[in-house]
């Protein structure tokens, strides 16, 4: 029975390649967007100080990762002790959604297809539903650059991290980890007003994404051998430009992209009106143009195939010991 692990892993992975995240369909994210979105108010009210805001971020970046592990554990549970079938099906289904791959893969497509439809403001306005900076005045190489550097950075924590986790600690671990993100995404920001009530669970994050950012990486690299036959020439940029990135991880994925695809990512960027330029990442001769969005999605794609196997091969035989 064991064994049926490494199935249901495999049919979560399934689900998401065909499913996606249809709106009509509850999701455990959405969820948590609302908790946060409760508590960081609730959490203004009671503390004002800096400090106590940064004691409430910690009791939140500790609460809503150990109730989604804990509901979702006695969930599976108590599913299991109605039929174990039953159990096997919730694994399955609460396993699916912390998996984001084909929904990452629709936002692109949508902005790639108005840049070809040549509408370029409605291609700002899709690249603003995956992006954080200002999407107004953006070129069209900016709106790809944007695009790419968000299938990359999603790459690891939206693809590579859930289904790590998946296999490490089954759903609650993945969820507990989708907790974490979720809390970075919303209020784990250094600007104010969330500079104090968001630092754990942007430490946080930054630790629960080491090992998935790195992995990414890899498996990016391998990729780029097998679709474009740049594997050194991908490791070796990753190599060079991973740690030009404020972020301790996000330029891990990063740099294996720009490597693959023979871009420069990284650059200007406004944020709120603030301009913020970051290092230049990739080669500079060569910028970001709207083809290189498909590019991008086969990689994420041919990444995600590669860890499904692994991960599908490594819980096999942790479950058969």
């Amino acid at each position: 029975m064991n064994r049926m692990v490494a199935v249901n892993l495999l049919a979560a992975c399934v689900l998401d390649r065909i499913l996606g995240d249809p709106r009509w369909l509850p999701h455990p994210v959405r969820w948590m967007g609302v908790v946060i979105g409760r508590c960081d108010v609730m959490a203004r009210k009671l503390c004002a100080s800096p400090n106590g805001q940064r004691a409430m971020g910690v009791l939140l970046a500790a609460f809503l990762p150990g109730v989604s592990f804990g509901v979702s554990w006695w969930a599976l549970e108590a599913a299991g002790r109605v039929h174990p079938w039953f159990g096997t099906l919730l694994w399955i289904v609460l396993g699916y959604t912390t998996l984001a791959a084909k929904d990452l893969a629709v936002h692109a497509w949508t902005v790639y297809d108005r840049l070809q439809a040549g509408s370029l403001s409605d291609a700002r306005r899709a690249v603003s539903c995956i992006v954080g900076r200002d999407a107004g005045q953006l070129s069209e190489s900016d709106v790809a650059r944007a695009t790419i550097e968000t299938v990359a950075e999603s790459t690891s924590d939206g693809v590579i991290a859930p289904l790590l986790y998946l296999v490490l600690g089954g759903p609650p671990l993945a969820l507990a980890y989708k907790a974490v993100n979720t809390l970075d995404s919303m209020i784990g920001h250094p600007e104010e007003p969330y500079r104090d009530i968001g630092w754990a669970s942007a430490k946080l994050d930054d630790l629960a994404n080491w090992a998935p950012a790195r992995l990414s990486a890899v498996l990016l690299v391998i990729s780029a051998g097998f679709r474009f036959h740049r594997a050194g020439e991908t490791w070796r940029i990753y190599r060079r430009d991973r740690f030009k990135h404020a972020s301790p991880n996000s330029g891990h994925p990063e740099a294996a992209m720009a490597g693959a695809l023979r871009v420069q990512l990284g650059g200007p960027n406004s944020y709120d009106g603030i301009p913020v330029d970051r290092p230049r990442i990739g080669e500079s001769h060569n910028f970001a143009h709207p083809r290189h969005i498909p590019m991008a999605i086969e990689l994420m794609w041919l990444a995600f195939g590669l860890a499904v196997v692994l991960g599908v091969f490594v819980t096999f035989l942790w479950n058969s010991a």
